[in-house]
């Protein structure tokens, strides 16, 4: 119903806005009969949503609902969350498992050998697979450590092994066939000693075509493969028993440690009430370390009382008290869900609009929720902000995995592979995600009786296939599309589209991305595309005044709109720099985030000394990347004097590839006193200057 509302609230916005200026009197008075029908019609429709609204505070107040009432602050990254990962790689029940796979794999053999690691999904296959690779990985010529996941696209899988090996920069100027890049592969590994994990391995044909890039030799060669399933582990293993590693749960000694930790910071400090509803808790865990992690942030969200922790072990049920199941371990992921403030639990089924197995840039993220309306405001918090806070709450209670650590601060994530079951069986029930794996899912989703709000595309059909007629009413009511494959439908199918990300596009290199028709997306706030491919994008953006974001950093733009400067509400802007854009970048005001390519400032056509000066009209602007490629005085003067007049400034990105001392500048002093204001440890940001910089 909430859809339905913003729906016609768009519906009457857009039609106010329609331009009826031009034409005779006859046309005009046609347009203006036309407006006044869709005008009655979306009155007609607010009366409708006004008695189902209406409706449903009844019954809001009869059950006794309250409003939620969000928190006053924002919520920092809390520091025993990385503490119980450290813990988990390092010390808590790894240190046996870790000397006995090593054990398996340093055998004498000269032959490749392959070893499975099969167990229950939570067991921590990955963890002790990556601490395998660490310990004896310096022992070998080359290493590799990548995850195949449950729907592989092989090609990408097999580039992005490449890519791990340190091979050259897959050529994606032209479509590569998967037989090309195993042969590539084997003729790198040839003659080499090398050792490969090859994570998350679903079924045996998905094997048997990663295997052909592993050369058979007499190198001491090993190969590491981790999955759910016997039959995969024991294929790979060529059902050769003594290479297949069964993995255990936790003792309850490591369990409760590993709670403990969590929870209080300490391995021993426990309350004395609290010990024995712990045990009991521990208990329905079975040692599965994602389990204790999961119901540990839980507990150190909680209340620490007694009733507290056995509102949560009364929760957990009896069903666990057995043998742990799939559906069991569910049931503990699902209760977090069940806790998480209303607030969070649409930002977290929002991770179901990407694959398995992605790293997701916290940042990014943030800029999605608000495009889509997820992120509320907190009593005059920068919404920015308050996203990020979502986001660390969710890392503080284990809902996701922290990944990289930057100046104390948590800026990428990743989503095990069971909490992504849960998240996309919560977005299927709760109508809030769909996922479409190929053309089949997309004629399915048409079928359904509930509107697609949100679309997830991925290797649909490859092989040039199109959209028929059918599916254009299912895809009108979306609001976010995420394409992490091909084909790419057409933009006019989308009527209340807020969110275009594409991350994956290629069909071939000499095909245009034709991004012509987004400016008949009125509601578009993000557009972001992660490819380095030709874009096309329409002469001007005319209608798009809720654009927040422009974030195509590798795209080759074909041309820029002339009218860029104009967006009213842009915030981020990451795109190659045109000549043109020197005159206009001081009318920006908007902008927040502003990424500059240090190739696009060196062009001869572009006066980068104009641009540099323009940045100091920019006094919104919280975070500047700049590239300063060969910079000279005149640049150099520029930019100490713009870096002056950005007040909010909070954090300052330099990237070069010169050497160039900045503290002989004659406004160095300026600029020193401005980093070390940026670097206060109060903010958590920081200045980045580029290696052979000397500051």
């Amino acid at each position: 119903m909430s859809y339905d509302m913003e729906n016609c609230i768009d519906d009457f916005i857009r039609q106010s806005r329609a331009d009826d200026a031009k034409g005779g009197f006859i046309k005009k008075t046609a347009r203006r009969i036309k407006k006044l029908r869709e005008r009655l019609r979306i009155a007609d429709r607010m009366e409708e949503l006004k008695t189902l609204a209406l409706e449903a505070n009844t019954r809001r107040q009869r059950y006794n609902i309250d409003d939620w009432k969000p928190t006053t602050s924002t919520v920092a990254f809390d520091p025993r969350v990385r503490a119980v990962y450290q813990e988990a790689d390092t010390l808590v029940g790894i240190d046996g498992p870790r000397e006995e796979v090593a054990t398996i794999l340093m055998d004498a053999r000269k032959k490749l050998k392959v070893v499975s690691i099969v167990g229950f999904g939570g067991l921590g296959k990955t963890t002790l697979a990556k601490q395998v690779h660490d310990k004896i990985g310096s022992l070998f010529d080359c290493k590799a450590f990548f995850s195949v996941s449950q729907r592989p696209d092989m090609t990408e899988l097999l580039n992005n092994f490449q890519l791990k090996l340190g091979m050259r920069d897959p050529d994606t100027s032209r479509a590569r066939k998967v037989e090309d890049i195993i042969e590539e592969l084997r003729q790198h590994l040839k003659e080499k000693r090398y050792l490969i994990v090859v994570d998350d391995v679903w079924d045996q044909p998905t094997w048997n075509t990663i295997k052909c890039a592993f050369p058979e030799d007499i190198n001491g060669s090993r190969v590491v493969v981790t999955t759910r399933v016997e039959d995969v582990a024991a294929a790979a293993c060529q059902n050769d028993g003594e290479g297949i590693y069964k993995m255990k749960p936790l003792s309850e000694q490591n369990s409760r440690m590993l709670l403990l930790n969590r929870v209080f910071g300490s391995k021993n400090d426990c309350l004395p009430q609290l010990k024995e509803v712990m045990a009991e808790i521990l208990k329905k865990c079975h040692g599965l370390p994602l389990a204790v992690i999961t119901i540990a942030s839980l507990l150190a969200n909680k209340e620490t009382s007694r009733k507290s922790w056995e509102s949560i072990r009364d929760s957990l049920g009896t069903q666990l008290a057995t043998n742990p199941t799939l559906e069991e371990m569910k049931s503990i992921l699902n209760l977090s869900y069940m806790h998480l403030p209303a607030h969070l639990r649409a930002c977290f089924l929002y991770f179901g609009m990407y694959p398995e197995d992605r790293e997701i840039w916290r940042d990014d993220l943030v800029r999605q929720w608000l495009a889509d309306g997820l992120v509320s405001n907190l009593h005059g918090h920068d919404l920015e902000d308050v996203g990020r806070s979502y986001f660390n709450e969710l890392i503080n209670r284990s809902m996701i995995q922290h990944g990289m650590i930057c100046c104390e601060e948590v800026v990428t994530c990743r989503v095990h592979d069971m909490m992504l079951d849960l998240i996309l069986s919560r977005c299927d029930e709760d109508n809030f995600i769909s996922v479409a794996y190929n053309y089949i899912d997309m004629a399915r989703l048409h079928g359904n009786k509930y509107k697609v709000h949100r679309l997830s595309q991925s290797y649909v059909a490859s092989g040039g296939a199109t959209y028929a007629s059918t599916i254009d009413v299912g895809l009108s009511q979306v609001r976010s599309f995420a394409l992490f494959g091909n084909p790419m439908p057409s933009l006019l199918l989308f009527k209340y589209l807020r969110v275009l990300r594409i991350a994956e596009y290629n069909p071939d290199g000499q095909t245009t991305l034709d991004l012509t028709a987004i400016c008949q997306l009125f509601l578009l706030r993000y557009l972001h595309v992660t490819m380095s491919c030709f874009v096309q994008l329409p002469a001007k953006f005319e209608g798009l005044v809720y654009l927040e974001t422009l974030d195509m950093p590798r795209a080759q733009l074909k041309s820029t709109p002339l009218d860029i400067a104009q967006l009213p509400q842009l915030s981020y802007l990451d795109i190659r720099m045109e000549k043109f854009m020197c005159e206009c970048i001081g009318n920006m005001k908007s902008l927040r985030t502003l990424v500059i390519d240090g190739d696009g400032l060196s062009m001869k056509e572009v006066n980068s000394v104009k641009v540099i000066m323009g940045l100091g009209e920019l006094t919104n602007l919280r975070k500047l990347q700049i590239g300063v490629n060969g910079w000279e005085k005149p640049e150099r003067d520029a930019f100490a004097s713009s870096l002056g007049k950005l007040r909010n400034l909070k954090c300052l990105k330099f990237t070069s590839g010169y050497t160039m001392k900045i503290t002989s500048w004659p406004h160095y002093p300026i600029l020193f006193r401005i980093s070390r204001n940026l670097s206060a440890p109060l903010d958590g940001y920081s200045v980045e200057f580029p290696y052979g910089w000397v500051v």
